[in-house]
């Protein structure tokens, strides 16, 4: 290829946009889509949609809570599952992350530090000595108690009224059926023999 050649493929490259580049002028069209393949316009549409609402309904919720009650989003989910845990306000490290979906080394950096700020006591557990066990302190329900009233205001603005009483429950039963495969699978991969 010759030196003309080049520069013309890579001007006419750089004028299809699909190089960015400063020295792309000004007119030049925009860059190809680059859609999901197996998914039409509407259902990629769709699909980004979810995506959006997600990050934004959890930054604005995990925003909202650290600001009035410096506590994270997480924080605030370990907290309230250790709270409704049996009435006795405790549960096991391993059923903690098998139930907020997050594995065992992040549950047991997220108890250690709402240890620390005096939220939390870990302690082995009396039935299997091996077992360790998150109980919820005092202090961890006080600081709890407003965040759940924050947190639910929040949802109640930004989820439950953007919509109507109909599509709320249409929105459940869907995540719904969504949910169900994925929690089954994981199941399903956790006892798969190696």
């Amino acid at each position: 290829m010759t030196i003309a050649e080049a520069t013309a493929v890579s001007t006419s490259v750089r004028r299809s946009g699909w190089i960015p580049s400063p020295a792309v002028e000004e007119t030049s069209p925009e860059p190809p889509k680059i859609s999901l393949p197996g998914l039409d316009d509407r259902e990629e549409r769709c699909w980004q949609a979810f995506l959006e609402s997600s990050a934004l309904l959890l930054e604005t919720l995990d925003r909202q809570l650290v600001k009035m009650h410096n506590l994270t989003l997480f924080d605030f989910l370990v907290l309230r599952m250790l709270a409704r845990a049996n009435g006795s306000g405790s549960a096991r490290m391993g059923d903690l992350a098998e139930a907020l979906a997050v594995g065992p080394s992040r549950i047991t950096q997220q108890i250690r530090r709402l240890e620390s700020d005096g939220l939390v006591l870990r302690s082995r557990s009396t039935r299997d000595k091996r077992g360790v066990v998150a109980t919820i302190t005092r202090v961890g329900l006080a600081r709890l108690q407003p965040a759940t009233k924050t947190y639910a205001g929040h949802i109640r603005t930004h989820y439950l009224e953007q919509m109507s009483r109909q599509q709320m429950i249409a929105m459940g039963d869907s995540c719904r059926r969504i949910n169900h495969p994925l929690n089954n699978s994981q199941i399903m991969d956790r006892y798969k023999p190696l």
